[in-house]
């Protein structure tokens, strides 16, 4: 039986969100320390955000949801990306991070990665040769 990649790789996305979700509900302080500061409810945020996380995740195993998953998790990482900036350009402002700046600079291209990904695992397979015109 040949390895279904695409299978593969929508299982390890899920997974990747499932779990990073999760991690928002077991160590919240840690997510609520890159909460962009002026936010309000930077706790209940981070609540959301995990369960937008682990809903998306899970919604990627699903054939129909998949796409709408898809959407989903792509707004998600857009929606999310203004504390990857704040952790980059302010990372002393921080509690508790200990990450290299650079590591935190060299993430912010790893969010188009991610949406790629994302993209890629939930777009339904165009059949072979449609794309092209005769």
């Amino acid at each position: 039986m040949p390895l279904d990649r695409q299978r593969v790789s929508r299982v390890v996305l899920a997974a990747f969100f499932v779990g990073a979700g999760t991690l928002h509900f077991l160590k919240p302080d840690a997510y609520e320390a890159v909460v962009v500061p002026g936010l309000p409810y930077p706790r209940e945020i981070v609540w959301i955000s995990g369960a937008a996380e682990i809903v998306g995740g899970l919604g990627v195993l699903s054939r129909p949801a998949r796409p709408w998953a898809g959407w989903w998790l792509i707004a998600l990482l857009v929606a999310v990306f203004p504390s990857n900036v704040y952790m980059a350009i302010s990372p002393e402002e921080i509690r508790g991070l200990s990450v290299p700046p650079v590591l935190l600079w060299l993430r912010l291209p790893l969010q188009a990665v991610l949406i790629a990904w994302v993209w890629r695992a939930t777009t339904p397979a165009r059949a072979s040769g449609a794309h092209r015109r005769h």
